[in-house]
């Protein structure tokens, strides 16, 4: 049997953190949470819980994940949102390997998102699979603030578990309007760092290209008013960290060229 740890990045979750540490305290043999100085009652759910409990200001998404990566006692760590849990067939997937003693590099799961109240199950939503139980020494958080993911050293073997992991996602319309445009600046901002440009055409096929993906292509229709909504805010989302881009560029470039006069 190989023990493992569990790592959740938090930051004013109390109304989400107990649920997932109720997941995971049967199955981890260290459960660590770091916290970006949360206000609300986050810090006291977690000491009712006994895990380890570490204040750090935000770095950035992929950069705080990887902070509480390091901090983990052992080689293999499983990473958690605090919006996240697993199912009852998760954890005996999980626990199954456990005794087996890992013999994989990395493990991936499915994530089962519900939106106001409703699973998705189709569309760009699910299956959302993800890598999330790694052996540290093989990789780390890597990808684009704020879409960060798991990246694996090459020649690492994966296996993927069966079960699901639960992500509570929006609860209203309104929360998915804010998410979209606090994401898109972030994004549009890595994204003009690491030297991706936008223009035009960018911005008018690229939303319609993924409307049809999510909606059409992949069957978000399935998921009825929610699943359109879901395929209609992700097509806004797209327009809008191009034009942000697009915007940012123009903004550079007009600072450059008052920098020379």
């Amino acid at each position: 049997m190989t023990p493992f740890s569990v790592v959740i990045i938090t930051f004013n979750e109390e109304k989400n953190i107990g649920r997932c540490l109720e997941s995971v305290k049967d199955v981890a043999d260290e459960i660590i949470v770091v916290d970006s100085l949360s206000t609300d009652g986050t810090k006291s759910i977690c000491a009712s819980y006994g895990v380890t409990f570490i204040e750090q200001p935000f770095l950035g998404y992929v950069e705080q994940k990887n902070f509480a990566l390091d901090r983990a006692s052992h080689d293999y760590v499983l990473s958690l949102d605090a919006d996240e849990c697993l199912t009852d067939t998760l954890k005996k997937s999980i626990l199954a390997e456990k005794q087996k003693g890992f013999a994989f590099d990395c493990y991936r799961m499915n994530r089962l998102s519900s939106f106001c109240g409703q699973w998705i199950k189709h569309g760009t939503w699910y299956p959302d699979r993800k890598i999330r139980l790694i052996n540290r020494q093989k990789g780390k958080w890597g990808g684009v603030n704020p879409h960060d993911k798991i990246v694996m050293n090459e020649g690492s073997c994966l296996k993927q578990l069966k079960g699901d992991m639960l992500h509570y996602t929006y609860e209203s319309i309104d929360q998915i309007m804010e998410q979209t445009n606090k994401f898109t600046t972030i994004q549009s901002k890595a994204m003009y760092e690491r030297g991706k440009r936008s223009n035009v055409i960018k911005i008018v096929l690229n939303p319609l290209v993924s409307f049809i993906s999510g909606y059409i292509i992949k069957r978000g229709f399935l998921d009825g008013y929610n699943g359109f909504i879901i395929a209609r805010y992700a097509s806004h989302a797209t327009l809008a960290k191009y034009a942000k881009l697009l915007q940012l560029q123009r903004k550079m470039k007009q600072q450059a060229g008052a920098t020379h006069r």
